[in-house]
């Protein structure tokens, strides 16, 4: 282990348990964000805008599309609430972990670096809120064929932590090659570093993301999208308000990462609104013609957590990678040499 690497081990040993405290979001109340917006006028920015600003947290357990078991209903029971919390706590503890096996290593991180947290922060039956069925609609044929023909294509469009093989760096996703979780996946809540920041100033509003770290400069000054012919990785966002809530319309995305099967012809229309002192409620709908057979609508509360944010380094400038493809040119000569698979 060199200087370097065993210094960056130690500094992230000693801020990991500052971090995790300092990002966990104050509790509050499981509300339907719909019906909040009626009852809460929120503060003023000094140049009148409604003030969204703060760090926010989107981690939930509420389900992302509605489980069978729930028949249909659109809200859980408070005694579901309190079964699926009491799980939730249950399962994040670390003692069933068998230490010092392979499986062990093959794992990587243990409980202590997860934050998929442990309320639900909505009573919803699912995060998915459109279409009423509280699922993702099917994809379009077209979709399918795309998807049947995507590994002939020359890069891995994945924005998950995986990959199609390790030939090549190009065979492992974005998200591994610290570039982005692609849009709406950066909105959404993750296993872990589910924290934003919301700044706003004449003219714009600026959310940086911790996963994977970068900001989104959105402007609120009426202006249209840059040309079609200029693709972004997260799309090109502007933005308007519509009373108490920031309207954010994103065209633009490249043909290079995918949602869901979606790519070059997304669509997303997302709303912010300060449903409370704490909370915003924040909802995505989701648009492919040719992806979905219909538009969809994502609602998920972003709850303050009253601290600040701490730079995401990701795999402190990718050395990962590496390790990666050099692991698997070790494994292809063990193969060739008999000692291997």
């Amino acid at each position: 282990m060199n200087k370097r690497l065993f210094t960056i081990l130690a500094t992230a040993t000693i801020l990991a348990p500052v971090c995790a405290l300092a990002q966990t979001p104050r509790s509050a109340p499981a509300t339907d964000g719909a019906a909040a917006t009626k009852k809460y006028t929120p503060a003023r920015t000094p140049w009148g805008e409604p003030d969204l600003q703060g760090t926010f947290s989107n981690r939930t357990i509420t389900p992302f599309e509605r489980p069978a078991n729930v028949s249909g209903r659109e809200f859980f029971t408070p005694e579901e609430v309190a079964a699926l919390e009491k799980r939730a706590q249950e399962q994040s503890g670390d003692e069933g972990r068998n230490k010092g096996t392979r499986g062990d290593v093959e794992r990587a991180y243990n409980d202590f670096w997860w934050d998929r947290g442990t309320k639900v922060t909505t009573p919803r039956t699912s995060l998915v809120i459109e279409p009423a069925d509280g699922r993702v609609p099917e994809l379009t044929e077209e979709a399918k064929k795309r998807a049947a023909d995507e590994g002939k294509r020359p890069a891995f469009r994945g924005a998950g932590a995986n990959g199609r093989g390790a030939d090549t760096w190009l065979d492992r996703s974005t998200f591994e090659r610290c570039i982005t979780r692609g849009m709406p996946g950066a909105m959404s809540p993750t296993a872990y570093n589910n924290n934003y920041r919301i700044t706003q100033s004449p003219g714009y509003v600026a959310i940086q993301i911790e996963m994977l770290g970068g900001a989104r400069v959105i402007p609120t000054d009426g202006r249209p999208h840059v040309n079609q012919s200029i693709r972004q990785w997260m799309g090109n966002s502007v933005a308007r308000w519509e009373g108490d809530t920031l309207v954010v319309d994103t065209t633009n995305f490249t043909d290079k990462v995918l949602y869901r099967g979606a790519a070059e012809n997304l669509h997303l229309v997302e709303r912010f609104t300060r449903v409370a002192p704490g909370q915003i409620d924040y909802r995505v709908t989701i648009t492919d013609p040719t992806t979905f057979t219909k538009p969809w609508t994502v609602a998920i509360p972003y709850v303050d957590t009253g601290e600040d944010m701490f730079e995401y380094a990701c795999h402190e400038g990718n050395y990962g990678m590496e390790g990666i493809l050099s692991g698997a040119r070790e494994e292809e000569r063990a193969a060739a040499s008999g000692k291997g698979k």
